[in-house]
């Protein structure tokens, strides 16, 4: 028995998609979106999320908002990061479960209704992983250091493929919209949240309108946030050195101390001086780094700014109004 074979009602499907200089590409998903969602047996809803775009993104969304009633657009106050806009768009989702999905385009809109289908076979989660990547080789190379590095050191369900097309359901949404986190990953919360998963593969197309604002600056951030968020193994390879280096110090110190002792070999002091000193202090300021970043984002928690501010809404239901700044705490 099916989700939808339990309620009388068809299922509302909520897709999500966060906006960020996406102008170009926009219309085509439009067309694609109504393609894939016409004729189901569940209903459609979509939920743009302009996160501060500079170009001509919000004007084609509210256009689109205009003529399209399904549609709903939320128009953040500056950029707050790809995570905190999808985040707004689920508070904003009044779906039974939703669908996450980039505007560029790499991401086939037309996996939807079979995504749709595993949920709806009793998946709360359903993971769109990808099998290959027609990207540059730059950026292939980044991504599969990096989900090989979370999967050996975070979390080792973590698809080999990485994943950011994803459906959740109703109930992982409101875990997620009041898990009150900035400095996180969308990817590791939900593998943390342990719902039954499926996982399908597909093949990311190769971006052909604008080019991707995800630089170097946000990826080391994501890639330090995705780590501190969900593992401890930072602080204790820090904890370790500092223990390697203290042992090697002591025996350092014993073979001086014997040479000098027994053997009457001079110690020459300066060049030995500088290099341990050296040595420690970047040893320390290494476990300082490692220790502020953790600390950095404990202070950034218990500042309680919202996470986001809405600066206008298209279309949104009255009900939803009310999370203009943030979902509650």
């Amino acid at each position: 028995m099916t989700r939808c074979d339990m309620g009388t009602q068809p299922a509302l499907v909520s897709i999500v998609v966060p906006v960020y200089y996406n102008e170009g590409s926009l219309p085509q998903l439009f067309e694609r979106l109504r393609e894939v969602t016409r004729e189901q047996p569940w209903k459609a809803e979509f939920v743009f999320v302009d996160d501060g775009s500079k170009d001509g993104s919000f004007k084609r969304l509210a256009e689109f908002a205009g003529e399209e009633p399904r549609a709903r657009v939320v128009k953040l106050s500056r950029n707050f990061g790809s995570f905190t806009a999808i985040v707004a768009g689920l508070s904003h989702a009044a779906g039974d479960c939703c669908v996450v999905i980039s505007a560029d385009l790499q991401d086939p809109p037309e996996l939807i209704p079979k995504m749709v289908s595993l949920w709806e076979s009793g998946n709360e989660v359903v993971l769109a992983t990808r099998a290959n990547r027609d990207d540059p080789w730059s950026q292939r190379l980044f991504s599969a250091i990096f989900y090989k590095l979370f999967r050996l050191l975070a979390m080792s369900d973590m698809p080999e493929g990485g994943f950011d097309f994803v459906l959740i359901d109703r109930k992982a949404v409101d875990v997620l919209t009041e898990t009150r986190e900035k400095n996180t990953s969308l990817v590791g919360l939900i593998l943390w949240l342990g719902f039954d998963r499926a996982v399908i593969t597909y093949d990311r197309q190769q971006r052909e309108h604008g080019h991707s604002m995800w630089t170097l600056a946000k990826k080391l951030k994501y890639f330090v946030d995705s780590f501190i968020a969900f593992t401890l193994l930072p602080l204790r390879l820090s904890a370790m050195l500092g223990v390697l280096v203290a042992a090697a110090a002591f025996v350092y110190a014993g073979v001086v101390l014997a040479a000098y002792f027994l053997y009457e070999i001079p110690v020459r002091g300066w060049p030995s001086l500088m290099i341990v000193t050296l040595g420690l202090g970047g040893v320390q300021l290494i476990t300082l780094g490692v220790l502020g970043e953790y600390l950095w984002r404990s202070l950034d928690e218990t500042r309680r700014r919202p996470l986001y501010v809405v600066q206008k809404t298209v279309g949104v239901l009255p009900e939803r109004v009310a999370t203009a700044s943030g979902p509650p705490r």
